[in-house]
Formats: C-alpha cells, structure tokens, sequence
C-alpha cells in the first residue's frame, strides 16, 4: 500500500468528514446506480445517449 493513502487513512480517522459530506457521497453513489440500472433495463431515453463520432485520420 503507498504510504499516501496511510497518511490519507490516518488523517481521515483524527478527522472524520462530516455527516452531510457522507450524505452527500453516498447520495451520489446512489444516483449513479440508479442510472446504470435504467439503461441496464432499457428505459433510458434515446435523445440522453451519446453517439459515437467516428475517427477520421
């Protein structure tokens, strides 16, 4: 593990985020899921999916 993420680790423990920071976070893990499961069943909206542009060299 680097030693950055002990110091990060470390630093989170002394100072916690707060309530609303975890809230938040977790609220927006949330969002994500529910829109990869939207498009997962199929009722994700054409016009809201992104189209690939083809390369040109």
């Amino acid at each position: 593990m680097d030693p950055r993420w002990l110091l990060r680790m470390s630093l989170w423990v002394r100072n916690p985020p707060s309530l609303k920071r975890v809230i938040l976070v977790f609220a927006i893990i949330a969002a994500a899921l529910a829109i990869g499961l939207v498009e997962w069943l199929g009722y994700w909206p054409d016009w809201a999916t992104a189209e690939r542009i083809p390369r040109r060299f």
